[in-house]
């Protein structure tokens, strides 16, 4: 039978079939014994069929074809990649400006990565309730927005639930996104009472948020919207890529990169870049050629 894993604990999977059973599988053996760069070969979201013969010994005997996926670099030094979550329309970047702090190349690192694997990419800025001088934020907001990307503003502590972002959510798979503690367990606990996630608290030596969501997990509302929950991640590595490439992620470098002499331009130091010319008349912001710049770096180093 066919359905799509909801949950993945590393030895077992939670899947929902087709005729709206939830069944406990294992992987059928070949899966994991196949070399790969790939830390996890089956992962939430993925559709798949079960041999369920035996109900209590259920398992994946194949994956299909995935439509996207969102993948991550386990760390910097790793060769290792995992994909977060597999199928999905739309991914959340839950940021927040204070307690923790979300960095804008973590969320630029985000918004590359949605662009490889044509997954459409919304910026939610969380815990605006908490923030004293918004002159940081605002900037962000204006700089995010002008480039084209879906920016909201939201206090989840508040109840101040966005109904915009509600409305998004319609007929959609959702992945939530972000550092621990920035209230992707909050968000979701708003939409699908029932999820029943933890939420944890803010540890006050670091401000970093403590980890409550150990394995990804796909939920689903009343009306039928699923969304699926991630662990908080520290990093976000990218993966191999021609360093040619990376420009074309970026949004606001689109329009320019047709002006640039060379076809391979890598906008840092090459003669008649367009990229660099739009950034030295500030229709480019700093922090987001800084941010192209670092990622460059990793790019070129991989």
């Amino acid at each position: 039978m066919l359905g799509v894993v909801a949950k993945s604990t590393g030895s077992w999977y939670e899947v929902w079939l087709d005729d709206k059973t939830k069944i406990s599988c294992r992987l059928r053996g070949i899966f994991r014994l196949q070399k790969s760069s790939l830390t996890n070969p089956v992962a939430v979201g993925d559709r798949v069929n079960v041999d369920i013969t035996n109900r209590e010994e259920a398992v994946i005997t194949e994956i299909e074809s995935r439509k996207n996926y969102l993948l991550r670099k386990a760390t910097k030094a790793s060769s290792q990649f995992q994909i977060v979550a597999s199928n999905i329309d739309q991914a959340i970047i839950i940021a927040t400006d204070v307690a923790p702090r979300t960095s804008t190349g973590f969320i630029d690192r985000f918004l590359v990565t949605c662009s490889l694997y044509d997954i459409d990419p919304i910026i939610v800025f969380n815990k605006v309730d908490l923030i004293e001088d918004f002159s940081s934020l605002e900037e962000k907001v204006q700089t995010y927005t002008q480039a084209g990307y879906l920016v909201l503003m939201t206090s989840f502590i508040e109840e101040l639930l966005n109904s915009e972002l509600t409305a998004l959510l319609t007929d959609k798979t959702t992945l939530l996104f972000g550092h621990s503690g920035v209230g992707k367990s909050t968000l979701l606990n708003r939409l699908i009472p029932g999820a029943m996630q933890d939420v944890g608290d803010i540890s006050n030596q670091h401000q970093k948020g403590k980890h409550t969501t150990t394995f990804a997990q796909m939920f689903e509302d009343q009306f039928g919207n699923r969304i699926i929950d991630t662990p908080g991640v520290k990093e976000f590595g990218l993966e191999e890529m021609e360093p040619w490439t990376l420009g074309h992620c970026f949004n606001e470098f689109k329009k320019y990169i047709p002006g640039c002499k060379y076809n391979t331009c890598i906008h840092k130091d090459e003669p008649k870049c367009a990229i660099m010319a739009a950034f030295a008349n500030g229709h480019i912001s700093e922090f987001r050629y800084a941010n192209y710049l670092n990622m460059l770096d990793d790019v070129l180093n991989t």
